[in-house]
């Protein structure tokens, strides 16, 4: 039995070429769910909302609005709505609760011995919490134009996983125990660009971006067999002992490429406005490395490379449509927006032929009721939004793989923010509640008046 368990084949070049995924999911995503080569799943968080606190008390709902500085990212063609130049500063702190598979019964009944005991899958949860700038612009009108520098933190996300007792076989013999396995996880993708609107008509507007992305990722997997070659062990929770590591795998990328956004805004009366914009998605080099741990094989020294690979990974690209009304005294604003993000590009690009990610649908609704008569004028906004499942998941038949890579749930999304607007400065917060996702927004924005 326990022959039957330590002496699998680990068929390096099929683990290797599904190791790629482990970059990408999105919950996040972010929300991205993917899988190391040893098919953990691994997710991972984007922010593909718009930037600002008053675009999160909306909802997300802002392509269609676009009327600050925020918009040199949301949507170009709004930039030519700023008459004064404009510099807008956004902080954001995210909560993740990232949920991943544990361990637990893959088929068959648990045997009662030691940690296997679950009937059915362990889940547990990876919590993390981070706080950055997320968004900077500066904003220059003139005449018809209006050209903005900014700066957007795309993705700022950390994991961390143990995955340990995963069971299959019968219940009386023929016992099967997964490799045991740590994940951790560090991205960061920053984008600098600018953007111009430019002023066709009266009630026309287009604009156009240009952004350089810098990103940055590292994902570390080790595999681990049980503590010791007896029967007993095979039933221990793992004490991850270096000397019975498998393999380390390395995943990660540090480099950059520029994409471009287009958009535009249709005033078509004084109450209704249209918007719509899309967002290019930039491609990246990925660096794959496996080597060997310290029982990988007596005949290989610890640390020796086994297998190195790179490819392309592109991520997703964005389009969306939106709708805004304000009615005619200016209080009430009320706007909707539907992004379409185009997920299976990650897995089309890295060519895995056993997973697939759905592209999807996100809709966003928000409102604002303004109190004009106040001194600041004081702004209150509401926000719901829909983010479709679009997890990494398993479409082989293998039950591991399944365990570790199901489908996700969609996730809710609940906002709110509060406003208050100055002669020249305004001061935003906003919060948004989901299952897996907690996020805070401060932002500021001060015009020059001259």
């Amino acid at each position: 039995m326990i022959e039957g368990t330590v002496s699998r084949n680990i068929r390096i070049e099929q683990r290797l070429a599904r190791s790629g995924a482990v970059v990408f999911l999105l919950v996040s995503l972010l929300t991205a769910n993917v899988a190391s080569g040893q098919e953990a799943a691994t997710p991972l968080q984007f922010n593909f909302s718009d930037p600002g606190a008053r675009s999160m008390g909306f909802g997300g709902a802002f392509v269609a609005l676009a009327d600050d500085a925020t918009a040199a990212f949301a949507n170009p063609a709004g930039l030519v709505q700023i008459l004064k130049p404009e510099l807008s500063l956004e902080v954001r702190h995210w909560r993740y609760a990232t949920p991943y598979t544990e361990g637990g019964r893959v088929e068959g009944l648990p045997s009662g011995f030691g940690i296997d005991s679950t009937v059915g899958l362990r889940k547990a949860t990876s919590n993390d919490d981070i706080a950055g700038l997320s968004f900077v612009s500066l904003v220059y009108p003139k005449d018809n134009w209006s050209v903005a520098l900014y700066r957007h933190n795309a993705a700022n996300f950390e994991f961390s996983s143990e995955t340990q007792g995963l069971f299959g076989g019968g219940t009386d013999c023929c016992q099967q125990r997964d490799f045991d396995m740590r994940t951790t996880n560090d991205m960061n993708i920053v984008s600098y660009g600018i953007a111009a609107g430019y002023r066709v008509s009266d009630r026309f507007n287009l604009g156009l971006g240009v952004a350089y992305y810098d990103a940055s990722f590292i994902s570390n997997t080790t595999l681990f067999r049980t503590n010791d070659d007896t029967a007993a062990s095979l039933f221990e929770a793992n004490a991850y002992l270096p000397e019975r590591t498998v393999l380390n795998e390395r995943i990660g990328f540090d480099d950059f490429d520029t994409a471009f956004s287009a958009g535009f805004l249709w005033k078509l009366s004084d109450a209704w406005q249209i918007g719509g914009v899309y967002r290019q998605a930039p491609e990246l080099n990925l660096d794959v490395e496996l080597t060997a741990g310290a029982s990988f094989s007596p005949d290989v020294a610890p640390g020796e490379l086994l297998l190195r690979l790179d490819a392309k990974v592109e991520l997703p690209e964005i389009y969306g449509l939106g709708i805004m009304y304000r009615d005619t005294d200016g209080h009430l604003t009320v706007s909707f927006q539907w992004d379409r993000i185009n997920y299976s590009s990650i897995v089309d690009s890295l060519k895995l032929d056993d997973r697939a990610m759905d592209n999807v649908d996100e809709l966003h609704l928000g409102m604002e009721y303004v109190f004009l008569g106040t001194t600041p004028v004081i702004a209150l906004r509401f926000g719901a939004w829909l983010d479709p499942d679009h997890r990494m998941r398993n479409t082989s038949d293998r039950v591991f793989a399944e365990a570790l890579l199901p489908r996700g749930d969609d996730q809710m999304h609940y906002t709110a923010g509060l406003g208050a607007a100055m002669q020249r400065f305004q001061v935003d917060f906003a919060v948004d509640f989901a299952d897996e996702l907690e996020t805070i927004s401060m932002s500021a924005i001060y015009n020059f008046d001259f």
